[in-house]
């Protein structure tokens, strides 16, 4: 069996539009897959949270950390980004 930080991973067009709405890159979710913090999401999928180091400016506010929290749903062969949350604290 394969596991499933070592699929292939593929972002929907919605993810792809939260990520531009949110403020998070494809790469930075694909970390958050490979590395972040696994959990149990609704409709047995999976979130993935990892914290990125961000002092920046976002929406106004200045934010220290950016945590990109991509869910995604595991298929056979790879995994699918259903949608992509970003938190900033």
């Amino acid at each position: 069996m394969v596991s499933p930080v070592s699929k292939p991973i593929r972002l929907s067009a919605h993810a792809r539009e939260q990520c531009v709405e949110r403020g998070a890159t494809p790469a930075e979710v694909e970390k958050a897959i490979r590395e972040g913090e696994r959990e149990p999401a609704k409709r047995g999928r999976w979130m993935h949270r990892y914290n990125f180091e961000f002092n920046r400016t976002w929406q106004g506010r200045r934010y220290a950390i950016k945590q990109v929290a991509p869910v995604v749903a595991e298929e056979p062969d790879e995994l699918v980004v259903v949608t992509v949350y970003t938190f900033y604290f």
